[in-house]
């Protein structure tokens, strides 16, 4: 529970926080915003770290002059894709085995989304899902389990990386320092959760709602 605690706080309070980061550890910050946006998009395991709003409170700072956007641009991008890449490479030697139904985060169930989210897009799917936190870590490990070659998923990784860092990154540097966003800082990185997830929520209770008419549908034995 603490530590559940103490991650919403750094999610709601990323103003805050990565303020105070900048402060106390000045050019490691690009280090550690680096291991942030690696970490969540290349560890399976950890599908829950901030990203749209991780990269929309940098480019703020950046806005503010205490960031250089540029080179957030360059290190945030590499993240990115290296992220992918080693999540591709670890669906790729572990396959499904690490996924159980009854799992806290690697739940089958999660698999068998992002799969089907895969075969909708097809190659396309690694660009969509940086925009879609935890199917953003799934769909590369998923790639990685046999459905893409690695010289067709890196164009797609790599053009998708370059283009959700930019997008969210500039988006803050440039309205991130207006009083109105500064004073609702909260606010807006709550609406870009909310934004963030609304496609895989919507996408959840479609497949409920289907699962509950062919349920209904379904001949009762006698």
């Amino acid at each position: 529970m603490e530590f559940i605690n103490t991650f919403l706080d750094f999610f709601l309070n990323l103003d805050v926080h990565l303020g105070g980061i900048i402060d106390t550890y000045q050019n490691w910050t690009y280090l550690i915003l680096f291991l942030i946006i690696f970490a969540e998009t290349g560890l399976v395991i950890l599908p829950l770290l901030p990203g749209d709003s991780l990269l929309f409170a940098a480019g703020a700072f950046a806005g503010l002059g205490n960031l250089n956007l540029w080179l957030l641009y360059l290190i945030l991008a590499a993240a990115a894709i290296l992220g992918d890449t080693v999540n591709y490479w670890i669906g790729s030697y572990f396959g499904e085995r690490i996924f159980k139904p009854d799992a806290r985060i690697l739940k089958t169930e999660y698999l068998e989304r992002t799969h089907q989210f895969y075969e909708k897009y097809g190659g396309k799917a690694v660009v969509f899902a940086r925009y879609v936190p935890i199917i953003r870590t799934l769909v590369p490990f998923v790639a990685g389990v046999g459905s893409m070659q690695y010289s067709r998923f890196i164009i797609y990784n790599v053009f998708g990386g370059i283009v959700w860092v930019v997008l969210f990154t500039t988006l803050g540097y440039f309205f991130g320092a207006f009083p109105a966003v500064e004073e609702n800082f909260t606010l807006l990185i709550l609406g870009i959760i909310l934004v963030s997830i609304l496609p895989a929520v919507i996408a959840y209770l479609r497949h409920r709602s289907a699962a509950k008419k062919e349920a209904s549908q379904a001949p009762t034995s006698e």
